[in-house]
């Protein structure tokens, strides 16, 4: 049975809308937070010369430009190869990553002091220089009243990051997002007592917009999981950041029939806790994420701080590595209903949750392993030291058809990513 048909069945509404092509398709009514206000149409309303039809990252860059905020359909054809260059290419004279080992290794350095104070002239300063280059290259500004779809089966991008800054009204649809990977990450030797490798380049950032609909796409680290990077003072060569950050004051989003999968760190709404992030997120961060898979992923399914997010309908499929899915961080306010996870022999349910903050959440209708679970009371049996407190405190009405949580595996497993728009 195709997806149309699947969803027809089980929800008794199709999820696409008759007679329009996707690229100008726009988020329907009451489809979460993204519906509020003005709702999201993206590039729907483009005059043909505004349409574009894209096979190169240059071609993809040129597109985003023309015509500043004017509405914009940029439709993407096959794969674009954003990581093409190697990463030598971006190194600034000087820049030698062995010099930089034996520089700030701990035995030379210590655990301490990190590198901010390094001059320009040091190896971390030349490091930063590389590492802006890539910056320039590997990162795409999204305008305003944008549609980016990916048209046929094997559309999306290679090392891209897509940067949704200070924009309204933006649709991402059917597009696959291979996670870039950082030519020069950042040894820090006081994140944690044994010190971190940090990197950057989400493969989509929502920084600071609104009305943002994220629809059948799918993120994956690809060719470079995080098994095939190396080990340098004794941590992993962190490459990756997140697969798709909403932070600084972004609202009104909705992330619906993704699929997110192999990755550590996926998804982070609110980047901070401190008091100058508190004054730009308190009030907004305002996310939907429905009919989306989360699979063999590590943690961040997602990780939230202040905002409002509703999570229902959606498919957690736990591997290697597991350690949780919903972080309540700093004065969330999570409703997660209707879900279904899927553990394997040795993951505790209680792990579901990670309380970061004491932060009330609502958990209701829930499966794991096709049992009904109240996955807060199981959380504070299990662990005991981290009780959370049911009740966040709103009620979404921003919904569309809510499926049963028992047909959800069926439903989203064969219908959600890139390539199955209906």
């Amino acid at each position: 049975m195709g997806c149309t048909a699947l969803v027809l069945a089980v929800t008794g509404a199709a999820s696409a809308q008759p007679g329009r092509g996707p690229e100008r398709q726009v988020l329907p009514a009451s489809d979460g937070w993204a519906a509020y206000g003005t709702g999201t149409t993206g590039g729907a309303a483009a005059d043909a010369a505004h349409v574009h039809t894209v096979t190169t990252w240059e071609q993809f860059k040129a597109a985003l430009a023309d015509g500043a905020s004017t509405a914009k359909i940029i439709r993407v054809k096959g794969t674009i190869d954003a990581d093409g260059p190697s990463c030598d290419s971006f190194a600034v004279p000087g820049y030698d990553f062995d010099t930089y080992l034996k520089t700030y290794d701990p035995a030379v350095w210590g655990r301490t002091k990190n590198l901010d104070g390094e001059s320009d002239g040091s190896p971390e300063g030349l490091r930063r220089a590389s590492a802006a280059q890539q910056d320039a290259y590997i990162k795409a500004n999204i305008p305003a009243n944008t549609t980016i779809v990916g048209i046929g089966r094997d559309a999306g991008f290679k090392g891209a990051s897509l940067q949704i800054k200070g924009a309204d009204n933006v649709i991402v649809r059917n597009l696959s997002f291979e996670s870039p990977l950082d030519c020069f990450p950042q040894w820090d030797p006081t994140d944690t007592a044994d010190g971190n490798w940090n990197s950057e380049y989400d493969s989509a950032v929502v920084y600071g917009s609104t009305h943002i609909w994220m629809n059948h796409n799918t993120f994956t680290d690809g060719d470079h999981p995080d098994s095939t990077l190396p080990h340098y003072f004794g941590r992993i060569y962190e490459q990756h950041d997140g697969e798709l950050d909403i932070v600084k004051g972004a609202d009104y989003v909705t992330a619906s029939w993704n699929v997110f999968e192999d990755h550590d760190k996926t998804i982070l709404i609110g980047n901070s806790d401190s008091a100058s992030t508190a004054a730009v997120d308190r009030g907004h961060l305002k996310v939907t994420f429905h009919h989306n898979l989360f699979s063999n992923l590590v943690e961040r399914a997602p990780r939230v701080r202040f905002g409002q997010v509703d999570s229902y309908n959606n498919h957690f499929v736990a591997g290697d590595g597991y350690s949780y899915s919903y972080g309540i961080g700093m004065e969330s306010q999570l409703v997660a209903e209707h879900n279904a996870f899927t553990l394997p022999t040795g993951v505790k349910t209680g792990s579901i949750l990670k309380k970061w903050k004491e932060a009330p959440l609502t958990a209701t209708d829930n499966y794991v392993n096709g049992v009904p679970t109240d996955l807060i009371a199981v959380h504070n049996t299990e662990i005991p030291g981290e009780i959370l407190q049911s009740g966040a405190g709103w009620t979404p009405t921003l919904r569309t058809e809510v499926d049963p949580a028992k047909a959800v595996p069926g439903l989203v497993d064969h219908c959600a990513g890139a390539g199955r728009l209906g």
